[in-house]
């Protein structure tokens, strides 16, 4: 991923305009994306997915976020892999509570919590040619935050130009409701974990390298990291 002025290009899609809102914004990773849509599979609501959680609770966990700044819609849990919705999971590793571990070949990202186990998420991380690996910490955090598109990404698309002195947060935002940025030995890497609302995002590689988790998985994950919190990024 790629900045300019401290704001983050959060990375980019080689898709087009997909459905509904988003089909009328140019495509979310490249320059931004539109709203998720409802939860469509409420009707499910006994049935149970494959990894055990039932299609109720999941429509819980990804509900909607009335209460924010712009307010959050719910997620369209029909379009995320079960096995990537939130969960605790077994994870043996001598890394403090806490530390951030991205595993980019499976699309996960794992929040230690001290016990043997760790706070699973599933993810979007970078496209082929724009993966990346290493040790990094949580430099600063923003909530809602501006973004400003770098020089580079306005020369491959001019239309991105209008946003040349930044985006203002929301919806709209690439890098949406929550983001983390990473830094090494006190300098901003130009990577990102930022929130996404691109369902069909998760599970694949889409970014220039940033890494994105649904909102509602971003916030949880957000509001149990401080700053200087390490940051593992596994090799994919």
């Amino acid at each position: 991923m790629i900045m300019d002025g401290g704001s983050a290009d959060a990375g980019e899609t080689d898709e087009g305009a997909l459905t509904g809102r988003r089909a009328e914004l140019l495509s979310r990773r490249s320059f931004l994306i539109g709203s998720a849509v409802g939860v469509g599979a409420l009707g499910l609501a006994g049935c149970a997915t494959s990894d055990g959680m039932s299609v109720a609770e999941a429509a819980k966990l990804y509900g909607p976020v009335p209460d924010e700044k712009f307010p959050i819609p719910a997620v369209d849990i029909s379009k995320v892999d079960p096995k990537y919705y939130r969960r605790t999971v077994r994870y043996d590793t001598k890394e403090a509570p806490g530390t951030i571990i991205v595993d980019p070949g499976n699309y996960y990202v794992y929040r230690i919590e001290g016990d043997g186990t760790a706070t699973r998420y599933g993810a979007n991380v970078g496209r082929d040619g724009f993966r990346w690996s290493g040790d990094a910490y949580v430099g600063r955090k923003g909530e809602w935050a501006t973004w400003t598109p770098p020089k580079e990404m306005i020369r491959r698309q001019p239309e991105a130009a209008k946003w040349a002195r930044g985006m203002p947060g929301g919806l709209d935002n690439p890098l949406g409701a929550r983001t983390l940025y990473l830094y090494q030995n006190g300098a901003y890497t130009l990577y990102t974990i930022y929130a996404s609302l691109d369902a069909e995002s998760i599970g694949t590689g889409i970014t220039s390298g940033c890494v994105g988790l649904l909102t509602q998985d971003m916030m949880h994950l957000y509001s149990r990291t401080p700053v200087k919190t390490k940051v593992i990024v596994l090799p994919a």
